[in-house]
């Protein structure tokens, strides 16, 4: 267990924030698409007109992938100030922005600061023989990002490029964000963070930073960038890996590094996002999508939903060029094309996030495991004097608890497959390849 103290401690709302996570090129269907469509389209105003469901499902924010102005897939960025055609318009973006605060939702930008796009003014202008000390040297060109050409990776000891990072978070924060998220910040020397965030959060005070960090030391990333959260992939990793291979044991361990990390920060975790393939598919039993969720919503973090997951959208992410178009489709109207599974699965959406908002305390709970084989698992989620008791199995038989065994009296029954409305017990078992969560009375 690491001693630092927390480099920040993070706005008071994030602890009640459960975000619903679009990408909004493919959301729209402005990306791919032949031809692109133009501003006159005004294609970001349909993701306005799903505010609505975002409240009927729970949610009470909205993180966006890139909507800035860039050639493709949106991570090639040729203006940070300027809203991406295909979207829309500023004036596009400021309605999205006035209806989410109309309805009290939160919104989260996505923020590529470790590169930028090869049709980037600055980097045409390195090309053509200018100034080129916005961009590492390499090999004759420019340095780039994982090998990718279009990917120009920006010089982060350069202070002009410290200052025009600044000044963009700071703009788009002006303009009514409450939030970043920040691309490949694994890549980027947490130095560069540490120089470019104090300086956003004194004209911005209530703003919150995650860094997207895949696997390392996420404590001492977030003390030396001074990030506010960072994605937890470790989390995410255990939690499908578990399901598929009837191995608790895995995710306990993950759950026990998942505490330490909840002594410095609180990691944004999910169970889907558009850079992985979907819960629904990647796990061998549809059945367990709904065990993926209650943990999600019954461990601490900052939790999100990737759109689509929440009524069982599936697609498979591959390595190729295109390989993450079918995790990151166009959405037409809610509820389109979904059965009665993907309903019933919204329906629990719907029930677990209003547990995790009337729980409040959740955000930051630590677990403590009751009881563990390779098929069960029983775990209490504990904030002072808060409990819940969660018991998960994944097994063709019943899965047998006795509450005085922890400790535990009597418990009331307050969600799960199967179960009984509010029944008090202190013997119970969860049906197969079923779920409870109780709490103790």
């Amino acid at each position: 267990m690491t001693n630092r103290q927390p480099a920040v401690s993070g706005p008071g709302w994030v602890e009640h924030v459960i975000w619903w996570q679009i990408y909004p090129l493919g959301f729209v269907g402005a990306y791919p698409a032949d031809p692109a469509p133009g501003p006159d389209e005004h294609r970001l105003r349909r993701v306005a007109d799903w505010l609505d469901y975002v409240i009927e499902l729970g949610a009470s924010g909205l993180a966006l992938g890139p909507v800035f102005a860039s050639s493709t897939h949106g991570y090639d960025t040729v203006d940070h100030y300027c809203i991406d055609p295909r979207l829309g318009s500023d004036e596009d973006f400021d309605h999205l922005v006035a209806e989410a605060g109309r309805r009290g939702v939160r919104i989260l930008l996505d923020g590529v600061f470790n590169h930028v796009g090869a049709d980037f003014p600055r980097y045409r202008e390195a090309l053509a023989g200018g100034d080129h000390q916005w961009f590492l040297p390499r090999g004759g060109g420019f340095a780039t990002f994982e090998g990718h050409d279009g990917l120009i990776t920006l010089n982060h000891a350069n202070p002009e490029v410290v200052d025009y990072t600044v000044e963009v978070m700071t703009h788009w924060l002006d303009r009514g964000a409450h939030g970043w998220r920040l691309d490949a910040a694994y890549a980027v020397p947490d130095r560069f963070w540490a120089q470019v965030l104090p300086r956003v959060r004194e004209r911005h005070p209530q703003a919150w930073f995650v860094g997207e960090v895949i696997h390392g030391d996420y404590q001492g990333r977030v003390h030396d960038a001074r990030f506010d959260s960072v994605t937890q992939y470790e989390l995410w990793k255990a939690i499908w890996s578990s399901l598929n291979d009837a191995n608790f044991h895995e995710l306990d361990w993950a759950l026990t590094r998942h505490d330490e990390f909840l002594d410095t920060f609180v990691p944004l975790t999910f169970i889907g996002n558009h850079d992985v393939t979907r819960i629904a598919s990647r796990l061998t039993d549809p059945a367990h999508v709904e065990h993926a969720l209650v943990l999600l919503l019954t461990t601490g973090g900052t939790p999100s939903v990737y759109a689509g997951d929440e009524v069982g959208y599936r697609g498979l992410k591959e390595e190729r060029f295109g390989g993450d178009d079918a995790v990151r489709p166009e959405f037409g109207g809610p509820f389109d094309g979904v059965g009665e599974h993907g309903r019933q699965l919204f329906r629990t959406h719907q029930h677990l996030i209003g547990l995790r908002r009337r729980h409040p305390w959740l955000h930051t709970a630590r677990t403590t495991a009751l009881q563990v084989s390779n098929t069960g698992y029983v775990y209490a989620a504990r904030h002072g004097d808060h409990t819940l008791v969660v018991a998960l199995n994944i097994d063709d038989t019943p899965l047998q608890v006795s509450l005085p065994k922890f400790g535990i009296g009597r418990a009331e029954v307050v969600a799960g497959s199967g179960a009984p409305p509010a029944e008090t017990v202190t013997e119970t078992a969860v049906p197969p390849n079923g779920w409870l969560i109780l709490a103790p009375r």
